[in-house]
């Protein structure tokens, strides 16, 4: 099964790694080989293609220090590679923050964003490569081997190759217009996203184009999965890459989406401003609704199990399931993937 994702940061990482260790329970992440484990390749039987694509949402990218930071792509690779720090669902573990503090002693700006020690190195190989001439897809790849994608059967792809970059329009009595744009990062790590947002504009999208085999992974999947991440600035902006939406109408294989809202909540972050910029609750319902064009199944937790038989009325038919979706662990996570899984097989049958 050819399996394509649509992934942020944390939310689709986690669901990454509870997808992988449901497909391939003996196939250990980190970098290197773990002793006791096997590839997915051997466990599967495929070799040379991956089972699971992963389109990454790289609008949150920014320059930092004169290095290119790709937050989502990393937690990715951090999470599938067993290097990501737990607790707070990003950066690496183990970290240190020698080199964030002597830039503070230097009076470099920003500090609102910190980054630590062994992180940076990423940025530093990316940096340097991108300056080399390789594309961002070439990069990405590079860093992915190190962390032992391709051992898990996992490709991750940027959703382009060029540089884009989401920032956000919010009020400010004294500028001009009454309006200012600040990056995505100010908005979301400095702010909190305590400032209403006015809207979302995507620097760079009107020269980007998909980044190489991500339309043929969308056209030529078994089943494409939405992730419980943010279906604004995430997924959302993907979706805005020219021609990846059409490709979502236009596959053959079923997209099930997983709700990133709980109960009128949000699982994480700070969905529920995003959704708001667009003048929408945070309801599950409300995220359905922005799929709506190409979404056939759609699970949803628990809590808001009462909202299934309208949203199959109001999205022509829209398979909706419940269960519990909250990723507290490892487990918990690879039972949500593999009833997304389940759900896309039955959709396939039908």
């Amino acid at each position: 099964m050819r399996i394509t994702i649509l992934a942020g940061g944390v939310g689709g990482a986690r669901f990454l790694r509870g997808l992988v260790h449901h497909l391939h329970p003996d196939a250990g992440p980190g970098p290197g080989h773990t002793p006791g484990t096997r590839d997915a390749a051997e466990i599967t039987g495929i070799t040379g293609v991956p089972e699971i694509t992963v389109i990454g949402n790289t609008g949150d990218d920014i320059t930092l220090f004169g290095l290119r930071v790709c937050p989502d792509l990393d937690t990715v690779m951090y999470t599938l590679g067993g290097g990501v720090h737990e607790a707070q669902g990003w950066g690496r573990s183990g970290e240190t923050h020698a080199v964030q503090a002597e830039l503070a002693a230097y009076g470099v700006e920003p500090q609102w964003f910190g980054l630590g020690d062994r992180d940076i190195a990423t940025h530093v190989a990316r940096t340097r490569w991108l300056g080399q001439g390789l594309t961002l897809s070439e990069v990405t790849s590079r860093l992915g081997e190190r962390w032992g994608l391709p051992r898990q059967g996992v490709r991750l792809l940027p959703m382009t190759d060029e540089p884009v970059e989401t920032h956000v329009v919010v009020e400010d009595a004294d500028a001009e217009g009454g309006q200012r744009a600040m990056h995505f990062q100010e908005w979301w790590v400095r702010h909190q996203a305590a400032l209403p947002a006015e809207r979302f504009v995507v620097a760079g999208m009107d020269r980007a184009r998909p980044a190489p085999g991500v339309l043929e992974a969308i056209r030529t999947a078994d089943l494409v999965i939405l992730p419980p991440s943010n279906p604004v600035v995430s997924i959302g902006i993907i979706l805005t890459v020219p021609g990846v939406r059409d490709a979502l109408r236009g596959t053959r294989a079923p997209v099930v989406g997983v709700s990133p809202v709980v109960g009128g909540r949000p699982v994480r972050g700070h969905a529920d401003a995003c959704l708001a910029a667009l003048g929408l609750p945070t309801t599950t319902d409300a995220v359905a609704g922005l799929y709506a064009d190409f979404l056939d199944g759609w699970l949803v937790d628990d809590a808001d199990a009462g909202s299934g038989e309208d949203l199959s009325r109001r999205h022509r038919g829209l398979v909706v399931e419940h269960r519990p979706l909250l990723m507290t662990d490892v487990p918990a996570a690879a039972a949500i993937a593999g009833a997304a899984v389940d759900l896309g097989r039955r959709l396939q049958r039908a």
